[in-house]
């Protein structure tokens, strides 16, 4: 019975761990948007009821939810090549080296403790924050493109870029419209599905693991009545054998009783 104890609670302990892994991507904001990450870093924070960004995860929580996402926790080494290509963040969030960071190319005195660079924060990792998170694919596409540029096509593009600036110019705020606009679809088309992706995960999980936990129980509770027959068995035995000496002491101790009396009656006669 207490090994039947033992295994509900296994249960019980086991099944809540796999729903504290469960990490909820239904109010999440991405920065930048999946197909405007810089060299594959983005960052993800949280928001609260008010739609606002909240820091929510710890370290542990950090990395799973960029592995729910479908991709891995930055390093410190990802962020930094990010920061050279222009992220610039006013949040801090985990990275693989277990401590927070900010990314900043201009200094503020309400971000990032007024520096610039790659500003580090080493707090406990129950301390909750943002997190990077890297998508490969992305780094990949943006390197390829990268080189594809050389720099003989920038020369020979030089002088029509200088003609056209002040054209540019004037459509920057139209276009910058449209990106916005764009970057919110990207968005929602990102966490819509990632949250799909999470959600088909954790049921596989959590059902595969539950079959798992029924097999073990069953198995444990079959050995455990097995072992109760078997010890049932060799009680019976010793019984049978201990009833068998005792019926054979009696009938003994009877047959002495009556030789006794047999022999005192025989006593008796002869004295009369």
């Amino acid at each position: 019975m207490n090994t039947i104890w033992l295994c509900i609670t296994a249960v019980v302990s086991i099944t809540a761990v796999i729903c504290d892994q469960k990490i909820d991507t239904s109010h999440i904001r991405v920065f930048p948007a999946e197909n405007q990450t810089i060299a594959g870093v983005f960052q993800v924070s949280s928001l609260n009821y008010l739609n606002q960004p909240v820091y929510a995860f710890n370290a542990s929580e950090a990395r799973r939810l960029c592995l729910s996402l479908g991709v891995n926790i930055a390093s410190k080494a990802q962020v930094k090549q990010a920061l050279a290509r222009g992220l610039d963040t006013c949040r801090f969030g985990w990275i693989d080296e277990h401590f927070a960071v900010i990314p900043r190319r201009k200094a503020l005195s309400n971000c990032g403790k007024n520096q610039t660079g790659l500003v580090s924060w080493r707090a406990p990792v129950t301390v909750k924050f943002d997190v990077f998170c890297f998508n490969e694919s992305d780094a990949a596409t943006q390197l390829k493109d990268t080189t594809t540029d050389s720099p003989l096509n920038g020369r020979d593009h030089s002088t029509q870029d200088i003609h056209s600036t002040s054209s540019s110019s004037r459509l920057s705020s139209s276009s910058t419209t449209a990106q916005t606009m764009d970057s919110e679809a990207e968005r929602a088309l990102f966490v819509s599905g990632a949250q799909s992706s999470a959600g088909g995960k954790a049921v596989l999980i959590t059902s595969t693991c539950a079959l798992l936990l029924i097999a073990i129980i069953i198995i444990v509770y079959l050995k455990m009545r097995r072992s109760r027959v078997q010890s049932a068995d060799k009680k019976q035995q010793p019984e049978c054998i201990q009833t068998e000496e005792w019926t054979c002491v009696k009938s003994i101790k009877e047959t002495k009783t009556a030789a006794q009396e047999d022999e005192r009656i025989d006593v008796d006669e002869d004295a009369s």
